[in-house]
């Protein structure tokens, strides 16, 4: 039988936790801790006081009582894909939620219910077999709770607006370890602060959200040699200005490795793509629409109708964890002089993909059921990565990822999307004035102590 540490190599004991919990509780020292502390993003090196494996609510809110007693703070993790902004944790116990999965879905109120450790690939496909569709992630495997708390940015955001403001009612333990329902009628600023504000509010344990009816969309990409990057993405810029809010597109530079994982017609190969999904009723209305931008001549076009389980795919993010160092930041505009730094910035750097996403439409109109992000008004976001799997290349890429929001700096709008910034931001950023200080406001009621952390935190106000 494997030993099992009683206490950390920190000196805290955690045999009071493990006695009280269904899941597992590893510390520093055990067999299990270099993989118990992995997050999504390998490149992070994440070194927590404990890390504890939670099946329920009745784990976190044990877990929240033990670290109150000890001095420490929990943070919450579903997947850790934005881990990179953490810091040092040497004073928190990393709280995961990834042995929490489930998925309830109510086809007749076209709801879903689901647990915190529950990734959108499993919505998605729930939700399809009742001819539903959620407003999902762009990768497969990012966590629901840890995407929807920062906002949600969807495939179909610029129809229905942001994920969080189609949350209805949400599970979480509080920093007093109580386990509360909150939604409209039930502790109202807690439910504010949760749909958009982080994971600084407490620890959710559960979501519910609208679906809505949809079974295929006309998707896909349009793939052109990357020597033609200023020229195609020019053509698209100008091409979203008439798109209605039933389509979205990305406009993108692909560098792919020379790597046998890769199929050989993009191994080593770098690319500029336009990405488009239409999700409006007649798929020949779509074709139409995306004609202006196939009369360019691409060397490969898959847009076609696509059944809607399988648009979680077209981001073509790895496929589990992998190590990596990015960043990204909302655009006011997007002129021609940004897309030739953009191109000459990216192109043969150490970067993987870097993308020019079109917001607006729903993404930009204020909703009334809106939580701590009201609306985004920047008409474009930009995201960037390189895959890092040594501290050296992580060290190259995010100097190369820095250098290019740098020189975006003259158009990067004062706010930007939380699940988009990578590195340390200041909260104020995140947010509207009002919203910010909102914010702080109920963290100093819900949180006075600032138990709970997250990657992005909101610090009471006093």
């Amino acid at each position: 039988m494997t030993e099992i540490l009683t206490r950390s190599e920190t000196g805290l004991d955690v045999r009071p936790l493990r006695n009280l919990l269904d899941g597992d509780v590893v510390a520093p020292g055990d067999e299990s801790w270099d993989e118990a502390r992995l997050a999504w993003n390998l490149s992070v090196d994440q070194r927590p006081a404990a890390v504890v494996l939670a099946e329920s609510a009745a784990d976190v809110s044990a877990t929240v009582a033990f670290a109150k007693a000890h001095a420490l703070r929990v943070a919450p993790q579903g997947t850790g894909h934005g881990a990179g902004a953490m810091g040092d944790m040497s004073d928190t116990i990393l709280l995961k939620t990834e042995r929490m999965r489930g998925v309830t879905i109510d086809p007749e109120a076209r709801t879903a219910r689901v647990e915190a450790g529950t990734l959108w690939i499993e919505v998605v496909e729930a939700a399809a077999e009742h001819g539903l569709a959620a407003l999902a992630g762009s990768s497969p495997d990012v966590g629901v709770v840890g995407y929807t708390l920062g906002g949600g940015l969807s495939w179909l955001a610029r129809k229905h607006g942001i994920g969080a403001n189609q949350v209805t009612a949400i599970e979480v333990v509080t920093a007093s370890g109580d386990v509360v329902r909150t939604d409209w009628a039930n502790e109202p600023d807690l439910f504010w602060a949760l749909r958009g504000g982080g994971g600084s509010f407490g620890i959710v344990t559960a979501l519910e959200f609208n679906l809505f009816p949809l079974t295929e969309v006309y998707a896909g990409i349009l793939w052109f040699p990357v020597d033609r990057a200023a020229e195609v993405l020019k053509a698209w810029r100008a091409w979203t200005e008439e798109l209605p809010d039933e389509l979205t597109s990305v406009g993108r530079i692909l560098q792919f490795p020379p790597i046998p994982e890769l199929p050989e017609p993009i191994r080593g190969q770098s690319f500029v793509v336009v990405q488009a999904i239409y999700s409006g009723a007649d798929p020949a209305e779509g074709e139409r629409l995306v004609a202006p931008m196939r009369a360019l001549g691409p060397v490969l076009d898959t847009v076609a109708r696509t059944p809607i389980r399988e648009l979680s795919k077209l981001h073509m993010d790895p496929e589990g964890p992998a190590p990596g160092a990015g960043d990204g930041g909302m655009l006011d505009d997007v002129d021609d002089h940004l897309i030739d730094l953009f191109v000459e910035q990216v192109v043969g750097a150490p970067i993987l993909s870097a993308e020019i996403r079109h917001l607006g439409g729903a993404v930009a109109r204020r909703d009334s059921r809106h939580g701590a992000i009201d609306a985004f008004e920047a008409p474009f976001i930009m995201y960037a990565v390189g895959m890092a799997p040594t501290p050296e290349l992580r060290a190259i890429v995010e100097d190369a990822v820095g250098r290019l929001r740098d020189t975006l700096e003259p158009w990067e709008a004062d706010h930007t999307y939380m699940n988009f910034a990578e590195s340390r931001r200041k909260a104020a950023s995140l947010f509207s004035s009002a919203s910010y200080h909102r914010l702080r406001r109920i963290k100093a009621i819900v949180d006075p102590t600032d138990l709970v952390r997250s990657n992005h935190p909101i610090p009471p106000a006093f």
